[in-house]
């Protein structure tokens, strides 16, 4: 089989992430490095032994392109990802898929008109936790679907700005950046979502955007959600250090960062404390749980996701988080957008 010549546009934090791992594949290779010209952008292509060129276009005219993954900032998602397509080239686009809706729908048509695929980064979906939340969600033990309480609580530090200054502008900002993973765990989990109310505030940071957020969520099935969001909290309350998959981040095993409630059943999430009423008794607060822990197995949801695109790309398999979900994804995060805006419920268009 030959290898997959690959195209990385990006390489920043994920970007080099995604470096590494393809510095391990047996079916890809790092051909091709798109960024500014910039010491350590070059200085990172000659430790890879790659080139570094400046433009998609520029990249996609001198060398031949299998496959490519866009970690570049989100601004230029659209553009390069159309590029992309127009040359029927698969490609990984990095959460968000764009920075608005617009250009995310773009993405959609064109991965139908060239007949390509489109992978949205997504990666907590090729994480070993989710399936098992969501088998016991899904089960008759849990019941209906009632209530999720979620955070993604943490501190970000300042040379995470200084290193992308993009990120405290409008365009960046936790909610497009992180909140848009949370969204896409909360609709795999739970369904879609059908409108919100969210409040943010940035007197912490003073950036353009925010730092801290309240959102409201209603999904199509009826059940109600709460999540609260700050890149400048102290606090261990989030995916990062509650799930124990990346090594760089501390790691609480006795913590969550999500709380799922059904009529018959409730899971603390990623601790897969389960609470449910046992045979057939009549549900009460007066009435004792029965508990146990769910197991799980912790993967690399990285290394899952590039070895799904790899398939992806050749043929093996369909996308799991496709341009379809991004859009969904982004149109929830718009209407969180709104609401804060407007200071209002939002229904989220579909």
């Amino acid at each position: 089989m030959s290898i997959l010549n690959v195209l990385l546009s990006g390489p920043g934090l994920i970007g080099r992430k995604h470096a590494d791992l393809l510095a391990n594949s047996p079916r890809c290779a790092l051909k091709v490095i798109v960024a500014p010209r910039t010491a350590r952008n070059m200085t990172f292509a000659q430790e890879r032994g790659v080139a570094l060129v400046e433009t998609i276009d520029a990249a996609l005219g001198r060398f031949p392109i299998d496959a490519a993954i866009l970690a570049s900032p989100n601004a230029f998602h659209c553009e390069q990802a159309l590029m992309c397509l127009d040359r029927r080239i698969p490609t990984l686009v990095e959460k968000p898929l764009a920075t608005n809706s617009r250009e995310a729908l773009m993405i959609c048509e064109a991965s139908e008109r060239n007949s390509t695929p489109v992978l949205v980064g997504h990666h907590r979906t090729y994480s070993g936790l989710l399936p098992v939340a969501k088998k016991f969600i899904c089960s008759p033990s849990f019941g209906q679907p009632v209530a999720v309480h979620g955070s993604a609580l943490f501190y970000k530090p300042d040379d995470y700005f200084d290193d992308g200054p993009w990120r405290a502008r409008i365009g960046g900002g936790p909610i497009l950046i992180n909140m848009i993973h949370e969204v896409g765990i909360l609709q795999y989990l739970y369904g879609p979502i059908c409108s919100v109310w969210a409040q943010a505030s940035n007197e912490r940071r003073g950036f353009e955007v925010e730092d801290t957020v309240i959102i409201g969520f209603k999904f199509e099935n009826g059940a109600l959600g709460t999540f609260i969001l700050s890149d400048i909290a102290a606090s261990n309350q989030s995916w990062e250090m509650t799930s124990g998959e990346n090594p760089a981040y501390p790691y609480f095993d006795d913590a969550n960062c999500y709380h799922f409630a059904g009529t018959l059943g409730s899971l603390d999430f990623p601790t897969f404390n389960v609470r449910t009423y046992s045979g057939n008794q009549t549900p009460s607060w007066w009435k004792k749980f029965d508990t146990h822990k769910l197991s799980a197995l912790k993967t690399d949801p990285f290394e899952q996701q590039l070895h799904h695109f790899e398939d992806v790309v050749l043929g093996l398999d369909v996308p799991l988080m496709p341009a379809s979900a991004g859009l969904s994804n982004i149109r929830v995060v718009e209407s969180i957008n709104i609401s804060i805006k407007e200071n209002k419920s939002v229904d989220v268009c579909r």
